[in-house]
This record gives C-alpha cells, sequence and structure tokens, in this order.
C-alpha cells in the first residue's frame, strides 16, 4: 500500500470511529462531560449510564430478587413509596449506575451527595455504611409527593412495560410492578409488590394490578424513574419527553375506549392473547399449587417460632412468618378460577375429581388435596402461632364458632351500650351483625359442621 492510500484509509477508519463515537455520546446521556468522581461521594458510577438495555437489565433483576421478605432480610422499613425509591438506588448502587431523587423541600439528592462522607463503605450494599445511611435519608425525604418530579409516563406496551415500572394509583399511593406474566396464569398480567403506612420492616403485598383512569395532572398511572445525566458541571435530570418510553398515551380516552376499563385496557396491551377457559383454569390451578407448596415451609417455620412465644400481630415474628399477603392472593385466586370454572360449565365432580388428585404435604405425616384448599380458602390462617390445622383451614368449624360467638357479643354490646343513648345507631350495629350471622350460618350448613346459628337476637 503507497503512503498517499494508507494516509486516505487511516482517515476513512478515523472518521468512522468519530462517527461511532458521536452515536455512543448521543446514545448515552451525558458521557461527554467530564466526570472527576470524590472518594467521599456515596457510590462512584465512572462511565455507567442508564440506558434502554439497563432498564431490561433492572427489570430481570427485580422481577428475579424482589420477593416478599426482601426488606426484612436486610432490615429495612418502608411504606408505599419508600419501596420504589429503595428499589431503583439498590440495584443503581449494585451497578455503579447514578441514581437522584427530589427531597421534600425540593432538592435534588443522588450518588454524588458526599453528606455522609464520614462512614466507612464496603463493596457489599447491604454492609455499605455509607449506603445505608443515605439510602435511610432518601426513604425519610420522599413520599408519592415527589414522584411526579423524579418520573415521567410511559407507553403501555410488553418492552416499557417491565418490572421495576411504578404504578402511581393515587396522590397517597404507589407501587412497583414486580412481574409480568405472559401465560394466563394470572387474573391480570401485571402483578405489583406493595407497602402500606406506617413506616415499619415488613413484609411486601403482592396484588394484582389494579388502578383507576389515571390523570395527567399529578400525573398518575404506569411511570418510570428519570436518568440522571451529568451536563456543565452538575447532575440533573434528563429532560421528560427525551426518555425512550415517554408517552402520554395512557391519558387520552382513545387508549381505553374499547375496553371496560383502564385496567382492561393495560391487560390487553400487555398479553392480548385470547385463552381458552380450559387451557386457563389449568394454569391458574398450576399457579395456586406452587402458591400453596411455597407456603408449606413458611408455615412450619412460623409454627416452630411462634407457637410458644405467641407472636403478637405486627412483631417483628410476626412480620417475618404471617401469610396475610399469600392468603389474600390465594383467595383471588380461587375465586378466578372459581369464575373460570362457572364460564365453561364445567360438571361438579369432574372438577372435585381434578382437584382431589393433586396433593400438598404440609407435614411430614399429613397432606391436604387442592380441593381442601378450595372449599376452606376463606378460612386459611394467617397467624403463624397457629396451629398447622387452622394455617390450612383444616379448623374452619371452631373457626366459624368463634366468629359467631364474636358476633353475638358485638349484638350484646351495641344493646347494653347504645340502645338507650343512641337507638338509630344501636340498630345499625346489630343489623350489621345479624347479616354476619346470616352468613356464617349459611357457611355452616355448606361445612356439614351440625351447627346453626340463629341470626335474631
Amino acid at each position: 500500500m503507497k503512503i498517499n492510500d494508507y494516509s486516505i484509509y487511516s482517515k476513512r477508519i478515523l472518521n468512522r470511529f468519530s462517527t461511532f463515537f458521536v452515536i455512543i455520546l448521543i446514545a448515552t446521556p451525558g458521557l461527554s462531560q467530564t466526570l472527576c468522581e470524590s472518594s467521599d461521594q456515596i457510590w462512584r458510577v465512572g462511565n455507567q449510564r442508564w440506558t434502554v438495555q439497563e432498564e431490561i437489565q433492572f427489570g430481570k433483576w427485580v422481577n428475579e430478587n424482589i420477593k416478599e421478605d426482601f426488606f426484612i432480610r436486610y432490615n429495612i422499613p418502608t411504606d408505599c413509596a419508600d419501596v420504589p425509591y429503595a428499589v431503583r438506588w439498590i440495584y443503581a448502587r449494585i451497578n455503579h449506575l447514578p441514581a437522584a431523587a427530589t427531597t421534600k423541600d425540593g432538592k435534588l439528592i443522588g450518588h454524588w451527595s458526599k453528606n455522609w462522607k464520614y462512614l466507612p463503605t464496603h463493596p457489599n450494599w447491604s454492609q455499605d455504611k455509607r449506603f445505608r445511611a443515605a439510602l435511610f435519608y432518601l426513604i425519610s425525604e420522599t413520599w408519592t409527593g415527589t414522584l411526579p418530579k423524579d418520573t415521567y409516563p410511559v407507553r403501555i406496551s410488553p418492552d416499557a412495560i417491565t418490572p421495576g415500572t411504578l404504578l402511581a394509583m393515587a396522590k397517597s399511593h404507589v407501587a412497583i410492578i414486580g412481574h409480568v406474566c405472559l401465560d394466563g396464569s394470572q387474573i391480570h398480567p401485571l402483578q405489583t409488590w406493595e407497602s402500606v403506612l406506617p413506616v415499619k420492616v415488613r413484609k411486601l403485598s403482592s396484588k394484582d394490578f389494579f388502578s383507576p383512569k389515571p390523570e395527567r395532572t399529578h400525573p398518575l398511572g404506569l411511570v418510570k424513574f428519570r436518568w440522571p445525566v451529568f451536563e456543565n458541571g452538575e447532575w440533573k435530570y434528563l429532560p421528560i419527553k427525551e426518555h425512550p418510553f415517554y408517552s402520554e398515551e395512557q391519558y387520552t380516552p382513545a387508549f381505553y375506549k374499547r375496553h371496560a376499563d383502564f385496567i382492561e385496557a393495560v391487560a390487553k396491551r400487555i398479553d392480548p392473547t385470547e385463552y381458552h377457559p380450559m387451557e386457563k383454569m389449568t394454569k391458574v390451578m398450576e399457579k395456586i399449587t406452587h402458591l400453596l407448596k411455597e407456603r408449606v415451609p413458611t408455615v412450619l417455620d412460623g409454627y416452630q417460632q411462634c407457637a410458644k412465644r405467641g407472636c403478637p400481630e405486627g412483631s417483628n415474628l410476626w412480620e417475618m412468618h404471617n401469610t396475610l399477603s399469600r392468603d389474600e392472593m390465594i383467595t383471588l385466586l380461587m375465586d378466578h378460577l372459581s369464575r373460570i370454572i362457572e364460564s365453561i360449565h364445567l360438571d361438579k365432580e369432574i372438577v372435585k375429581e381434578m382437584m382431589e388428585s393433586v396433593s400438598i404435604q404440609i407435614t411430614e405425616k399429613r397432606s391436604v388435596t387442592f380441593y381442601d384448599v378450595y372449599r376452606n380458602c376463606s378460612w386459611l390462617s394467617p397467624h403463624p402461632k397457629d396451629s398447622i390445622e387452622a394455617r390450612w383451614g383444616l379448623k374452619k368449624c371452631e373457626m366459624i364458632r368463634a366468629q359467631i360467638q364474636t358476633a353475638k357479643d358485638c349484638i350484646a354490646f351495641f344493646e347494653r351500650i347504645y340502645r338507650k343513648r343512641d337507638p338509630q345507631y344501636a340498630d345499625f350495629g346489630i343489623r350489621q351483625q345479624q347479616e354476619i350471622l346470616r352468613r356464617l350460618n349459611e357457611e355452616l350448613m355448606r361445612s356439614d359442621c351440625h351447627l346453626t346459628a340463629s341470626i335474631n337476637y
């Protein structure tokens, strides 16, 4: 190759490299800025930045790592808004990505903050005292009211609605998408993790996607966290409309006009498959069976820890070993299963035979069938101190009798305290308790408990 030819060839390579480098700078916001990081900040990010691929990895991490006991394992107290903020920051810390948040007083804090420089760091985030101190400050200084400044609305599509996406249901509540189910085994393809007030170390609740029609003003609905970028010597957010998943379609009437409500519109966008009822019934049964088998060791561990200690409701041990959220999910799925069975008019004996063929070993010497739980799911006890039989609804008759006595005691209380003082309120309270007694009586008859309860006082 001649020198002139080599020179021309070198220039072409340089030009292509320069073009490629420019593309990288455009695709990775903030990478073109010179970043001088201090050892005093919470963590350093180097050239790591949020990209579409990182959002995909974040979704996979949430799906695989966030379980109901995640915040118990790491001793982190939460309310509803704390969960998405903490999850995002923990992932960012693990992967040396930028993270930011707007505090109640409007300040932008982030990985670059140096307020905790006096505390030591550690390669493992859960043992990093500096990071944990910053994390606890974060969840104390943010709430649902700061989320609109830290998030942006997204298009409703499978590539955009991934685990880690937020569902802002009202100005006072938010959830995080934990799983996206695309096999028809759930009531809704989107499953959320949620926490509630007051702030405490607790299990997360798993729920089906539920939201009223979102309004643009807050904004509510399905949103993602904004990307921090380094520009002009400081960290700031990428403008909302420059994010790759940005869209306001969920706020338009056209989005849900062909569907019963916003919930159905989202479901059809995420998983438009029309499942055959028999296929759906089988998938739902498989999902419930999986939840029941997962419940077994939780119940056994809880009984071992709490049978003698008591574990009063709300205590740390109760929070660790209760099955309240799981039991709510099982009950909802059982109800969903009942509606599917009714829709295809399947013979009851065939259904019973199918359900009785599925066995769940609850102790070394005892098992229950799917049909047992199907009949008694409303009577599963979530309390770890209760007997194994009570935890699995096998003490149903005793529990009904106890509730009947409670209802009768309530009626006596209304008569004694309010009959003369406030007759109208007494009548109202008694009518409510009589309705409870009526339903309990019906349940007793269905359950062959050989006991009746009078609804008359």
